[in-house]
């Protein structure tokens, strides 16, 4: 039987070698501009430049599979349950790879919207 995914979780063979290797070069950059004489001048408008980089942010609910008739069923109003429970944590994902997990809460200052309130920060994010 065919199945498919519905809210497909990222893949765990992201090219995460890639993406390190690109954190190392960028960082080798940096300390190399560090050294430079002018450095003190161009460390502004460097760092500005790479904060302005957009990067992929995904929150992760949870994910299902199902046989493409039940997919080709669903319809407005239709419920697709998933791998996890009400107060389970979710998954914060940036550009493929898993970062942190939290927990969904209420916007204090717009209490019509939520957002993800971090729990757990994985130790290899924090040192890249």
């Amino acid at each position: 039987m065919a199945k498919t995914k519905v809210e497909a979780e990222p893949e765990a063979d992201q090219p995460d070698e890639q993406l390190d290797r690109a954190i190392e070069e960028l960082r080798g950059v940096l300390r190399e501009e560090e050294n430079r004489p002018d450095a003190a001048l161009q460390a502004g408008a460097n760092s500005s430049i790479i904060m302005t980089i957009p990067v992929d942010v995904q929150i992760i609910l949870g994910s299902t599979e199902m046989p493409v008739s039940e997919l080709m069923a669903l319809q407005k109003g239709s419920t697709v349950a998933l791998n996890r429970r009400i107060g389970e944590p979710v998954d914060v994902v940036v550009n493929g790879r898993r970062i942190a997990r939290g927990e969904i809460t209420v916007l204090e200052h717009d209490p019509s919207r939520f957002g993800i309130r971090l729990t757990e920060i994985n130790a290899a994010a924090k040192s890249a």
